[in-house]
């Protein structure tokens, strides 16, 4: 069976509420001047949820860039704990995401395209696909859940999606 063509939208806020939240430093969020003026903090940008016996760990994700059109055939999600990804090398990178719940089917998938200044956080049991990076490699600092229970789940979207602009 062919692919089902996916097009990217920009990401927001709004957008993304059924999701997780967008992590950025924008008007739009709680923002105010710390140490003697010196430095603006955007505070409480996304709800981290280690889960149940989980603590909150941070990592690095190297991702190698993709290639368009990019086809989407496995979904994944962690169920106990939130996982958010803030981009370090400044370029844009894709999100596919699709409701928490049933594993997804091609149509509940929505793809947004976000800049390289904008961060995800996506809710615990939220399905999305792994890192996409465009145009070259790119680091992300990701904060997620480390425990001895298992939190991953991956499944199979079929038919898949293609991606392109």
């Amino acid at each position: 069976m062919g692919s089902v063509m996916l097009t990217p939208e920009a990401l927001s806020a709004e957008a993304f509420a059924p999701f997780g939240q967008v992590i950025e430093a924008s008007d739009a969020v709680r923002h105010f001047t710390i140490n003697g003026g010196n430095t603006e903090r955007y505070h409480d940008l996304a709800e981290i949820e280690p889960g149940p016996d989980g603590k909150v760990i941070l990592s690095i994700f190297r991702g190698q860039p993709r290639t368009l059109p990019f086809v989407v055939e496995m979904m994944e999600r962690h169920p106990l704990g939130s996982q958010a990804f803030v981009p370090l090398s400044g370029k844009p990178y894709l999100v596919v995401v699709a409701p928490a719940g049933d594993p997804p089917d091609v149509d509940a998938l929505r793809v947004f395209l976000a800049r390289g200044d904008q961060g995800v956080n996506y809710a615990p049991g939220v399905w999305h696909h792994p890192l996409l990076a465009l145009d070259a490699v790119c680091d992300f600092l990701v904060v997620d859940r480390s425990g001895t229970t298992p939190n991953c789940d991956e499944v199979r979207v079929d038919p898949p999606g293609c991606i392109g602009f």
